[in-house]
């Protein structure tokens, strides 16, 4: 809407990415500010609270009266900021609206499913909701192939040339990818902003890498490939300032959770970010702190079926940390700062090619 404004008005500021990333950031921020409380108190009169798993730590049990679902209060923030500040034209932008509906509403089942049996385990079965994935990702990574013509090049850090062209394969990658990416957060978020800081830390640097990228100038001068995605940096200013309101309300001890209705979401659209991007192997790096916390599930599930032994008192890695008695704020400051850390390296890396 608004950068109509600025090709019917000739409004030039409204023109820039930045002015309205920064305008979707606040946008985001002011509307999951005054949706998110009362959220939180119709979720409290209609007990759409959190049940707990039985075999999470015995602190845990203290949270099941804490509502969930509040990905779904964020998301839609982002996607309305969004909407009134991106250009519609735009395929990798709509692309990115798309991605947060289609894996928004499977978080919304899965967690409806959850509440209505007041059951951890009983949300969608863990087939169908692999299913559901697939055919979202598939439908993401198909908009991209026969709607915005993506480039199949593959690049990898510290090399200014693709190193070769995937061609039908890439849609393989771009779905798993996308999978990859949306469990990897669903599986951190189990403290008060875990999955939170390291999410808007993932969104910070793939919005500069993204507008680098759409920029034809800055992305020359750095060797870095050029396409139109310059747009998708403003949808992800809103999800970060939407995050941002959240975690107000989020932080320990939390008031709300964000349920699969927003991991599962921000995992795609990060996964999305790193494809228009093309950060698919830079996303190890950029999102450390989920790839730690999958492959510690991976290493202890392998190891008890093959060993029958643990590797970890329990996994994911943060609920050994406090099987270990650490503190539930050390655990979630500590992951914060190798996050951050992660991410500030990502961003130096782009220089050196």
């Amino acid at each position: 809407m608004l950068y109509y404004l600025h090709e019917y008005f000739d409004i030039n500021l409204l023109g820039y990415i930045t002015i309205r990333g920064g305008i979707a950031f606040f946008l985001a921020l002011f509307f999951t500010l005054f949706l998110l409380p009362r959220f939180i108190r119709w979720a409290q009169r209609t007990s759409s609270v959190q049940p707990i798993n039985e075999w999470a730590p015995e602190r845990h049990q203290a949270k099941a009266s804490t509502p969930t679902m509040g990905g779904i209060v964020f998301i839609s923030s982002t996607i309305v900021a969004s909407l009134f500040t991106i250009k519609f034209s735009n395929m990798y932008a709509l692309g990115a609206i798309l991605t947060l509906v289609l894996f928004s509403l499977i978080g919304f089942q899965d967690d409806f499913a959850k509440i209505k049996k007041n059951e951890n385990l009983a949300g969608l079965k863990a087939r169908t909701k692999l299913a559901l994935q697939i055919l979202s990702a598939l439908g993401v990574a198909a908009f991209l192939c026969f709607f915005a013509d993506f480039n199949t090049d593959l690049y990898v850090p510290f090399i200014k040339s693709p190193i070769l062209d995937m061609g039908a394969f890439s849609i393989i990658l771009w779905v798993l990818v996308i999978i990859a990416t949306s469990n990897a957060v669903n599986l951190t978020d189990g403290l008060d902003g875990l999955a939170t800081v390291p999410s808007i830390a993932a969104l910070v640097t793939f919005s500069i890498i993204i507008y680098i990228t759409g920029n034809a100038k800055i992305s020359a001068y750095l060797l870095m490939p050029n396409f139109e995605v310059g747009e998708v940096a403003i949808i992800a200013a809103a999800l970060i300032g939407a995050l941002t309101g959240f975690l107000w309300y989020n932080c320990h001890p939390a008031e709300v959770f964000m349920g699969d209705s927003g991991s599962l979401t921000i995992g795609a659209f990060l996964g999305y970010l790193s494809i228009i991007s093309k950060s698919e192997i830079l996303l190890l790096l950029i999102g450390s702190i989920f790839v730690i916390e999958t492959l510690s599930v991976i290493l202890q599930v392998g190891s008890y079926k093959l060993r029958k032994k643990r590797v970890f008192l329990m996994a994911p890695i943060h609920h050994h940390f406090e099987m270990k008695q650490w503190a539930e704020n050390k655990i979630i400051v500590r992951f914060w700062i190798i996050a951050i850390l992660s991410n500030i390296i990502a961003l130096i890396s782009l220089k050196i090619r």
